[in-house]
């Protein structure tokens, strides 16, 4: 017969309901131990492009209609513009896959300026990046209330600010949640952005494909033409000048170098694949609207942009079952750029802790901001003597391990920190010491 006390000290205690509450919203804990867990909240490429990759695709929804506009009545230039951008975002993209490499632990450009420049370039180049973040959320979600407010009446416009505060906090308890969840909750947007504008700008150059001969031969002779009467300086700088107000195409490819540490080990080749997959999107995206603008002709309309001239255009004669369908495909496609620049808002929330947790083992910030969660932590229960002398050896073999570690070098293990783990703070003396 058992005794009743025995299974009162069994029983395990109740849990507060504001524990239960917490849990219910952001998850419970998880098992550092657990040699699985990394597997299982780590991204793999196509996630990590995801949401990585959704800042700077984000950005062809303005990036090329500025460029276009630039060039004024020299719209031929379009062409050449076109090359430009896709082969800049290429070279970029390949410095940034050399850094992968270099650096496969991850830190981006705090990290690259820290050891190959100095500790305070290092820290100029954090700072840098944190404003960067912060800019890229707010004006991220700002944009895409913007963009969805525009197919409302005009009379709700005063909930705008409201909508724009409420995304905000929807991202932060998708992100508390976890990397990996958050970023399958924005799967479907990213993916309806990616088809719906790769079809259109495919249709376009298809359906204008004989026209597209002529077209390279009224820039060939446009182009001469211009050299002639301003001169090759003057043609240059209005080249140049297009290409710089184009150049928030540019931003957010440095994403992945920044956010290593959340990737699917092998991290480099994921990272060079995620990196593969951004500026080939980026690149077709970009280029291929540029060249559509010359193609269809679009011109500035008050009250439209040029991606929204250019779908009217486009699907102006589609008609099935003698139903007009090109309002409602225009609308979703215009729908899926609004959507996509609050998905862009989440390469902010990636990447903005993991520099901040760099800086922090660095001792540039307070400590505590490298540890960017507390659900990946260990929960002790009842054990044995056995147990606790079991428990007290690993942890302090964990800590020996960890207090050799140089916060310039980091082990395989520092992942850790950047995914919710605890890892421990350097000393004065560069040597870390656990906490």
């Amino acid at each position: 017969m058992t005794d009743p006390g025995s299974q009162a000290l069994e029983s395990p205690p109740s849990v507060p309901l504001g524990t239960r509450l917490r849990r219910l919203l952001l998850g419970g804990p998880k098992d550092f131990r657990d040699p699985r867990i990394f597997h299982h909240v780590s991204l793999i490429a196509f996630l990590a492009w995801v949401g990585l990759g959704a800042d700077g695709l984000s950005s062809s929804c303005y990036g090329p209609e500025e460029a276009f506009l630039a060039l004024g009545d020299h719209h031929y230039l379009a062409v050449f513009l076109a090359v430009l951008i896709a082969v800049t975002v290429f070279v970029i993209s390949a410095s940034y896959s050399q850094i992968i490499e270099l650096f496969p632990t991850g830190g981006g450009g705090y990290l690259v300026a820290s050891h190959l420049l100095g500790p305070y370039f290092g820290l100029v180049s954090g700072c840098a990046l944190l404003v960067d973040y912060v800019l890229t959320i707010s004006i991220s979600i700002a944009s895409g209330a913007d963009a969805l407010f525009s197919f409302l009446p005009l009379a709700w416009v005063s909930a705008k600010l409201c909508t724009a505060a409420l995304a905000i906090a929807l991202m932060i308890v998708l992100n508390l949640r976890g990397v990996r969840e958050s970023v399958l909750m924005l799967v479907p947007i990213f993916l309806a952005f990616v088809i719906s504008h790769a079809a259109m700008i495919a249709y376009s150059l298809l359906a204008d494909a004989t026209e597209l001969p002529q077209v390279i031969t009224e820039t060939m002779r446009e182009s001469h033409r211009t050299v002639s009467d301003i001169g090759v300086l003057a043609t240059v700088v209005v080249l140049l000048r297009a290409f710089s107000l184009g150049g928030g195409t540019f931003t957010g490819i440095e994403a992945v170098s920044n956010g290593l540490q959340i990737l699917r080990p092998p991290r480099v080749e994921t990272g060079k694949r995620t990196m593969r997959y951004m500026a080939t999107s980026l690149a077709f995206t970009a280029s291929g609207l540029l060249v559509s603008y010359l193609l269809v002709r679009v011109r500035a309309e008050p009250g439209r942009t040029l991606n929204a001239s250019l779908f009217y255009s486009l699907t102006s004669s589609w008609v099935v079952a003698g139903i007009p369908v090109n309002q409602a495909i225009v609308a979703f496609t215009l729908l899926s750029e609004a959507a996509l620049l609050f998905v862009a808002a989440q390469a902010g929330f990636l990447d903005g802790p993991r520099v901040l947790a760099n800086m922090a083992i660095d001792r540039w910030v307070p400590t505590r901001f490298a540890y960017l969660s507390d659900r990946l932590v260990t929960r002790v229960k009842r054990r044995s003597p056995s147990s606790w002398s079991r428990a007290a050896t690993s942890t302090f073999s964990s800590s020996s391990t960890r207090s050799t570690s140089s916060s310039r070098s980091r082990s395989p293990s520092s992942a850790w920190s950047c995914i919710g783990g605890r890892r421990a703070a350097p000393s004065h003396d560069g040597s870390r010491s656990s906490r």
